[in-house]
């Protein structure tokens, strides 16, 4: 069991996403569209101004390729996401932390090969295509308004984690870790369709 609170409770946050993406088929579509826009993310970041150009290094220029790989507003944010991950959950964490540097690398290696124009408009394009297919499996699906709609710093943070732990094959970071987290997911969605309910009596 574990004694973390507040920004680390790992049962919190999970049962938080959690309750939003109960549903079978929306899960998937989350699964297959969450981690394809992180990497579009990164693409359309790669277009903003880099903090620090390694070719301003000079003997650093070499170890980057051709400079594909810089210090962005891409790369910041993958190292808040890894880190955050990490402190989360040793073992799953690595695995989140290695995928988000693997989606910065690639992402940073093919806009440098497609250019700054095609590179915004790849990384637009692939944004509105995972945007679009996760907001129809709540509204087709789900049956109710995202996460990021209640909290959008801890749905964006969570988003790529609970997919991960989502499609882990039974992991869990402590034993009784899914059980709690599936309770307080219970628990959670009772007391919004109760909510629910109470709103459509005084309509």
């Amino acid at each position: 069991m574990s004694n973390r609170n507040g920004l680390l409770d790992l049962e919190k946050h999970f049962a938080f996403y959690g309750a939003y993406h109960n549903n079978h088929v929306n899960i998937i579509i989350h699964t297959l569209f969450v981690w394809p826009n992180v990497f579009a993310t990164l693409l359309c970041l790669y277009c903003t101004q880099p903090i620090l150009d390694p070719s301003q290094l000079g003997f650093i220029e070499a170890l980057t390729f051709d400079s594909a790989l810089r210090l962005d507003i891409g790369f910041i944010l993958t190292v808040i996401y890894a880190v955050f991950y990490i402190c989360l959950d040793k073992k799953s964490g690595v695995l989140a932390a290695l995928l988000c540097f693997s989606c910065w690398i690639g992402s940073s290696f093919l806009a440098a090969r497609l250019g700054h124009s095609l590179t915004l408009k790849v990384g637009v394009a692939s944004q509105l295509l995972c945007w679009t297919g996760q907001f129809l499996g709540h509204g087709l699906f789900e049956k109710r308004a995202p996460a990021l709609l209640d909290n959008l710093v801890q749905a964006f943070l969570m988003g790529p984690f609970f997919v991960l732990l989502e499609s882990g094959f039974g992991y869990e970071p402590y034993p009784g870790f899914k059980a709690r987290v599936d309770c307080r997911i219970e628990n959670d969605i009772k007391e919004w369709r109760e909510e629910k309910q109470n709103k459509k009596k005084l309509m």
